[in-house]
């Protein structure tokens, strides 16, 4: 009896995306250390320049990582003590964190079913409740474009605006998206991003950025992140951070920029294959028809945290690995055990935590690897 081939398989083939580039990276990365022009150099301002234009912001501030990004929304806007962020309830902490440093407090909203962004309905009962309680004055909405689809940007202007609320798109996973005809980073008030290594443009190492269409605010933001200073570091004119992007990341990223509209395409046909043959036994991701997603992960939904657990064990004897992702909605996390949830009880994020695994996923997924991953997942749930 033949031996099954068991495959190695990479959960982001980020090594393949390199040699695909290796010439023009290594080039970029050997002229920066030519230069010695390691900190905001020269590189820095053309790719903040490429971004912007990109996404389709006037600005782009480049800083030391996606949290720092965000961080640097909340300073510039003066979001701190007795202030309430509304965020949703399933995203990394960093969507929130910054805001908790400055002395805000978050609001944690549930999330919707079948796109797991923020849920719109629980959104406005939580300002409501919020506003009721009268301890906490509500400021902004922090909107997840989550695993790289767009959230749903007009319903939640209309509430941002409806309660005079500053809608920031944390697009930290949603580079490469499209929401009706526009690219994530562009459809909140003030947008952020981050480029770590996994994200769909990513560099090799951390880094992050902010747009804006608001000048003004685009020169407080270059400000801040270089301890607040003036015409120079020594004539400081603000509290700020030191949150600076190297340039040999801003080389890096420059080349990965140029692929990156193809890299989006790649995951579209990806993603496609996934959800053509595995929709029948698991649940798939559900994407609007006028949008893209940049599939900064493909998630699949089990019926049970039992059927999710098993099928974890079963992939990784076959080689194949595997993410939760995330495990943990952000309201029971120890260190938010004290946070009002005014009465919500989180009932899709919670599902979502128990019941999702991420699976290798990214434009360099080898197809006889992808052939692999789909029979052994209906090998496992088929039964």
């Amino acid at each position: 009896m033949k031996k099954e081939s068991r495959f190695v398989v990479e959960f982001i083939d980020l090594k393949s995306q390199y040699f695909k580039y290796k010439k023009e990276i290594d080039e970029s990365i050997f002229k920066v250390l030519g230069n010695a022009d390691y900190i905001l150099g020269e590189e820095v301002e053309q790719f903040e320049k490429e971004i912007a234009e990109y996404v389709g912001r006037k600005y782009a501030v480049a800083c030391s990582d996606g949290t720092s990004a965000l961080q640097l929304i909340y300073m510039a806007y003066n979001i701190g003590e007795g202030d309430a962020v509304f965020c949703p309830d399933m995203t990394f902490i960093a969507s929130v964190e910054p805001a908790c440093l400055l002395g805000a407090t978050p609001v944690f909203c549930d999330i919707d079913g079948e796109s797991y962004n923020i849920s719109v309905d629980c959104l406005e009962k939580q300002i409501k409740k919020v506003i009721s309680d009268g301890k906490l004055k509500p400021r902004a909405i922090v909107a997840v474009d989550f695993i790289g689809n767009p959230i749903d940007y007009h319903a939640l202007k209309s509430i941002a605006e409806k309660y005079d609320l500053l809608l920031i798109e944390d697009a930290a996973q949603g580079i490469g998206a499209v929401y009706n005809g526009k690219k994530c980073g562009t459809l909140g008030d003030i947008s952020a991003t981050s480029f770590f290594p996994s994200k769909p443009l990513g560099c090799y190492g951390d880094g992050g950025a902010v747009f804006t269409d608001d000048e003004n605010i685009y020169k407080l933001l270059k400000s801040i992140r270089v301890h607040g200073k003036g015409k120079t570091k020594y004539d400081n004119i603000h509290i700020g951070v030191n949150s600076r992007l190297d340039t040999i990341q801003a080389a890096i990223l420059r080349v990965k920029l140029k692929y990156l509209g193809r890299e989006i395409e790649k995951r579209q046909e990806i993603a496609k294959e996934y959800s053509s043959k595995l929709g029948e036994y698991v649940k798939v991701p559900v994407i609007n028809h006028n949008n893209i997603s940049a599939y900064a992960q493909y998630v699949i939904v089990l019926e049970s945290m039992k059927q999710r657990n098993e099928l974890m064990e079963y992939l990784k004897g076959k080689n194949i690995p595997t993410i939760q992702y995330y495990p943990n909605p952000l309201h029971k996390l120890p260190v938010f055990s004290n946070v009002n949830c005014y009465g919500e009880t989180y009932e899709c994020s919670s599902w979502y935590g128990e019941c999702s695994l991420g699976i290798p996923f990214s434009a360099f997924l080898r197809s006889e690897d992808q052939q692999y991953i789909i029979k052994s997942i209906i090998e496992k749930i088929g039964k």
